[in-house]
């Protein structure tokens, strides 16, 4: 069982950055595709970003694109999101998930077998 936790949540003013952290707990976690979802209250969790084993590709969601970066460092088994200019209607829970197989799909949710707990994100006005 891969355990995968999130840090890094918080509360920022509009306009300001955040830097989110995901560990994994898995030896072969260099080889995961990894990703960020969100859910925002109210609404269905949605796709933000993502990264391909070893960090050979990444991935984003339209509305986030040349604000938020993904990366990752496989020596601390750890995946960073960081946010820029976040907007008010960004505020959500913040979800790392996992996929040991590479699917490729990567903006599909069913695509991953493990999920963290989430990290609240609150972006101010």
């Amino acid at each position: 069982q891969v355990q995968v936790v999130e840090s890094g949540g918080g509360l920022v003013q509009a306009g300001g950055s955040l830097r989110l952290s995901c560990t994994a707990s898995s030896r072969t976690f260099s080889r995961y595709l990894m990703a960020w979802f969100r859910q925002a209250p109210g609404k269905e969790r949605e796709f933000v970003t993502a990264i391909s084993w070893a960090g050979a590709s990444t991935y984003y969601a339209d509305s986030v694109k040349g604000r938020f970066a993904i990366s990752r460092d496989g020596a601390e088994n750890t995946v960073y999101l960081q946010m820029n200019s976040l907007e008010p209607a960004e505020t959500a829970v913040y979800y790392c998930a996992a996929d040991p197989w590479g699917s490729g799909r990567y903006a599909e949710q069913s695509s991953y077998d493990y999920w963290g707990q989430g990290t609240q994100v609150t972006v101010s006005s």
